[in-house]
This record gives structure tokens, sequence and C-alpha cells, in this order.
């Protein structure tokens, strides 16, 4: 029996709810920066808050999750997610022919120092790139997709890339084609959200229903766990996840190490909590999650 203070099912919420509680894969167009996009989102959408799930500078476009209401409280999970690109090479002289062995050199660990005008303090830190390939050569440009750890810096990439490769080099246009779980597969554009929200009004929801998810969506990537409403009625007041309330266990729950994100819901699929792993969830006493976000 569900608790009647938690939030509903994800597929039987109404319009409102969903706004409340719900994701855009928006495709950001050139010119306003990720900010200015999610403040737009919000005041269209008519909800208190929203937020972007990672910054993509003014010019860059493509996958810009934009959370909306209290899905805010889940920004941190694209912290540590991966994300993916595709860039323009500006290469300062002709392509050298062994420019695929190049690339090749940077997956792996690398070092980066943020530039000057980050937000973040210019310390030098590392960054992981999963892959790095070579997709075309135009004379001095150079097609590259980069899949990376989150907070890369791409024009700091490709900088490197061009002493690396003997030219010199910098970043041209960009878009990123990903950021976990969400990818270009299925990006909404603002026209498509505009006429969502025009729809619903008129009392069409099927379109809106199309372009916005329920929060739920954004947490599919993560290890998860599901627990009795009994125990997320206790974890709404700020309880730990504690182990006879645990139902289910996810696979990727079993093999995942100590302090792993991982989302907790009930059983009818509503998200609950934030939490890192602290403890066996098979086990019939103690703590298995300390929250980091609740969610009802």
């Amino acid at each position: 029996m569900r608790v009647p203070t938690l939030r509903d099912p994800p597929e039987e919420r109404s319009v409102d709810d969903l706004l409340s509680f719900g994701v855009v894969n928006l495709d950001k167009p050139p010119g306003p920066s990720a900010h200015q996009v999610s403040a737009w989102a919000r005041d269209r959408a008519g909800v208190g808050r929203a937020a972007h799930a990672g910054t993509l500078d003014p010019k860059v476009t493509g996958c810009l999750p934009i959370l909306l209401g209290d899905a805010t409280r889940l920004a941190q999970v694209f912290l540590e997610g991966t994300k993916e690109y595709v860039a323009v090479l500006e290469l300062h002289g002709p392509a050298p022919a062994d420019l695929d062995a190049v690339l090749a050199e940077f997956e792996g660990e690398i070092y980066q120092k943020p530039p000057r005008k980050s937000a973040v303090a210019r310390r030098l830190r590392t960054r992981e790139i999963h892959e790095l390939d070579l997709l075309e050569v135009r004379e001095r440009q150079a097609l590259i997709r980069i899949r990376c750890e989150s907070g890369t810096y791409v024009r700091k990439l490709c900088h490197d890339l061009g002493l690396a490769a003997g030219t010199g080099a910098h970043m041209g246009d960009l878009r990123r084609t990903a950021t976990d779980p969400f990818d270009d597969t299925a990006l909404v554009s603002t026209a498509d959200l505009t006429d969502g929200l025009v729809f619903a009004d008129e009392g069409d929801e099927g379109p809106l229903r199309e372009v916005v998810a329920p929060a739920e969506r954004a947490l599919r990537h993560l290890p998860r766990l599901t627990v009795a409403f009994s125990a997320a009625e206790q974890i709404a007041e700020g309880a730990p996840v504690y182990a006879p309330g645990v139902v289910d266990v996810g696979d990727a729950v079993e093999t995942a190490e100590k302090e792993t994100l991982l989302a907790c819901f009930t059983p009818d699929g509503a998200a609950v909590c934030l939490g890192r792993l602290v403890g066996d969830p098979t086990a019939s006493t103690g703590e298995v999650v300390s929250l980091e976000r609740v969610l009802v």
C-alpha cells in the first residue's frame, strides 16, 4: 500500500506534478548561456526552480538536460557521469599523417589546469579520457569525438592536441552529444517544449508528455535499491536507509563498492532519495545507505 504523502508513480502523474519533478533533454541552441536556457525553461514552464546538468558555453550546442522544480535536487548525479562531445579541431598547419596516433596518446588519464575564465580554482588535476576518435580530416580541420570524465575542458584538450601534433590548434565548433544517462538520440528543441506547454494549456497533454520526462529518467544509469513504502516515509523525514526496509536489490548494487552513489525507489517506481552505499543491502540489520538528497 502506497503512503499518500509520497509522490505518485511516474506514469500516473498529472501535468503539474510532471513539471514540478521533471527533466527535459534539451538541445541547447547557440547563443544563450546554459544558465540563460535553464532560466528560460523555468519561466516558460511556470516552476519555481530549474537547473541545467553541466555547463555549456554560449556558442556550444547539444545535450543539456534541464531539471525542473524539485528535480533540481538531482543535479549532483551529473557531476560523476561521462560526457561525450564532437569537436572541430582547428589545426594551425597541415594535419600530420600520424594524427590518429597523436590522439591515441591522450586516451587514459591526463592532467589539466582549468582556464583563467573558469569558475573553479586553477589547480592541476587529472581527468579520464575514455575514447578519443578521429572521424574526419579536411585540410587544416579535424573532426574528433571525445568521450570523457565530467569536468574535462575540451578547449584545453584541443590546445594540448595541437602542441602534440606539432602544428598548434584550437577548438572550433563544439557539440555535446551525451551526458549520462542522456544522449542526442531523443533531444527536445526549445520549440518542442514551447509547443508542448501551449498544447497542454489548451487541454492536449500528449505533446508535453513526449518532451518532459519524469525526473526518475535522470537516475536510470545509477545502481538502484527498492525500499518499502513505510521505509520511504521514514526516509522522507531524514532517516537513513536501513536493511529491514530494503525489498529489492538491483544487480549493480550487489557488485558496487562502498560509497557508490545510488538511487532508492518505492515499489511503484517513484524516486525516494540519493545516497551512498555504506552497508550490506542483503543483511537483516544495519544502515545500508547514508542520505545525500531526499527526493520526496
